[in-house]
This record gives structure tokens, C-alpha cells and sequence, in this order.
């Protein structure tokens, strides 16, 4: 289309120009921000106003929402979810076998969870490029680690108390605490169940939680088991004493010890673990990491 008079005149009515030299009194200003590519702009649903540049963000924020989907420890059945409340993801399920008159009795199923970026930020720092097969030093390295881990245990033995209970703790920790020190430590031992009642009994399907939690604390929490405590109140004007119960809540105990977290977490990835094929599903989990 050809140029018109009326353009002609548009376009100098935009500039000032010196009427002796001809120079623009306006000169152009470069926005240098033209080279940059702007974000796209589009509208939501709603009338919103969305850019396009912080789609990526929003993708990671919905992988990050997928659910995890849960597991099932195949010898018994149980099922663990794939991802707790507060973010911790299941890493590995294993079960927990007894020797008793010759016979392997199955105790309880366990689900290992832990805190996932913190384990990688673990791995990735100290051991840097994935080796072809997980180590020694990569399992001890999560033990003697400060990484937020559980271990859910879901009782599979009709015939289990809180002695038996405390008493397979003793000897997997006493054990464990040899392996990792040389010497023994029953006191130590003895504090992971807490002042829980020996006579309590726990059925197919009860729950304890066994945490380490930052700072190097150990938490047992049971919503089965009912953690006594006496009190002994005394009646005036009679004086008669009476013992009575009270229930404590879910939480049995909570230990601050470095070696006892550490001593607990060997049990299932240390060289005799309580179940060799899931000590290994734990390792393979690792490599995802890198």
C-alpha cells in the first residue's frame, strides 16, 4: 500500500528536529530488554493471569503431588503405605522371623521409611558418583547418619507380649551395639520399650513406631500398647493406699543417644540384618538418589 500524506505527517508530528542541523531532539531510546524473550502471557480459566515461564515450577509441584503407591510385604500380606504424613517414603519392607524349637516363627513385618532429599543430600555429598553396587560404607553411612528414619512394625505373631517384645530388643541391640563398639550396654537396651508393661499382649495387626529423630533421638510410639504407670495415692483421714493406673498415652518412650539410634538402624542394614533381601531393596532405593 503506498505511503499517504497523512503518514507522512504522523510520523513527523513524533520527532523535534533542530531546524538548523536536522537532528532529532527526541532521540530513540533501545529498551535492551527487547532481546530478552519475554515470559508468554495467557489467561487461567478464572480470568487469571498465568506466564508461561513458571510452568516448569508447577510441572515439578504436580510430580511432587503424585501419589506413591503402597507396598505389600508378600509373606504376610500386610500392606505399607508408600508415604507417611510427613513425608517420609518407604524405602523397603521386610520380616522379622524368630528361631523357636526349630521352627521359623514369623514376629512382625517392618516397613523402613526415611526422609528422602536428606538421604539423598547424604549420599550424593559423601559418596559423590554411584558406584556399580551398593557398599559397606553406604549402609553405614545412613546408620551413623543424623537422617530422619522410621521403622513401622505391624505385629504378625498371635502369642506376642511386651516381654517377648523387649526381650527380641535386647538381644538385636545388644547385638548391634557389640558390632558397632565391642563391648555391651543392657541399660541402654532396656530403654527402648520404656516402663511398658512385660504382661501387655499385642495382637495380629498392632503397630509401634520406632523414630530417629533429629539430635540423635529415639522414639517408640505404640497406639496398642497401653504404657502403665502406678501411682499410689494416699486417702485421708483413713490412710489407706491405693495403687491405681494411669494411661499414658501413645508415645512409650524417648531416648537421646547416638549409639542407640545407631545400634537400631544396624539391625536392618547392618552385616546380619533382620532381613537380607529387604537391607538390599534398601540399597538399590540409594541408587535412585544419584
Amino acid at each position: 500500500m503506498p505511503t499517504t500524506v497523512e503518514d507522512v505527517t504522523a510520523k513527523a508530528e513524533m520527532l523535534e528536529i533542530e531546524p538548523k542541523s536536522g537532528v532529532d531532539l527526541k532521540p530513540t531510546v533501545v529498551d535492551h530488554k527487547d532481546n530478552e524473550a519475554e515470559p508468554k502471557i495467557e489467561l487461567n480459566g478464572d480470568g487469571s493471569v498465568e506466564k508461561k515461564g513458571e510452568e516448569n515450577k508447577k510441572n515439578k509441584a504436580k510430580v511432587d503431588e503424585v501419589p506413591v503407591p503402597d507396598e505389600v510385604e508378600t509373606k504376610t500380606g500386610i500392606s505399607f503405605p508408600g508415604k507417611l504424613d510427613d513425608g517420609k517414603l518407604l524405602k523397603a519392607v521386610g520380616l522379622r522371623k524368630k528361631s523357636m524349637l526349630g521352627m521359623g516363627i514369623k514376629i512382625y513385618a517392618f516397613g523402613i521409611y526415611a526422609d528422602n532429599e536428606k538421604l539423598r543430600e547424604l549420599e550424593t555429598t559423601e559418596v559423590g558418583k554411584a558406584p556399580s553396587k551398593p557398599t559397606k560404607e553406604m549402609y553405614l553411612m545412613v546408620v551413623d547418619s543424623n537422617v530422619g528414619m522410621m521403622v513401622q512394625l505391624v505385629i504378625v505373631y498371635s502369642g506376642l507380649t511386651m516381654n517377648m517384645v523387649r526381650k527380641n530388643f535386647d538381644e538385636g541391640l545388644g547385638a548391634a551395639i557389640k558390632k558397632l563398639t565391642g563391648g555391651k550396654n543392657e541399660e541402654l537396651t532396656k530403654k527402648i520399650m520404656g516402663e511398658a508393661s512385660d504382661e501387655i499382649k499385642l495382637t495380629p495387626g498392632s503397630t509401634i513406631e520406632i523414630s530417629r529423630l533429629p539430635g540423635y533421638t529415639l522414639q517408640t510410639k505404640g497406639k496398642e500398647i497401653v504404657n502403665f504407670h502406678q501411682l499410689i495415692k494416699k486417702y485421708e483421714p483413713s490412710n489407706i493406699y491405693i495403687m491405681e493406673n494411669a494411661v499414658m498415652g501413645d508415645i512409650v518412650s524417648t531416648v537421646e543417644s547416638e549409639l542407640l539410634c545407631r545400634a537400631y538402624i544396624y539391625m536392618y542394614l547392618g552385616e546380619d540384618p533382620f532381613d537380607k533381601e529387604a537391607k538390599e531393596k534398601f540399597g538399590t532405593s540409594l541408587f535412585s538418589l544419584f
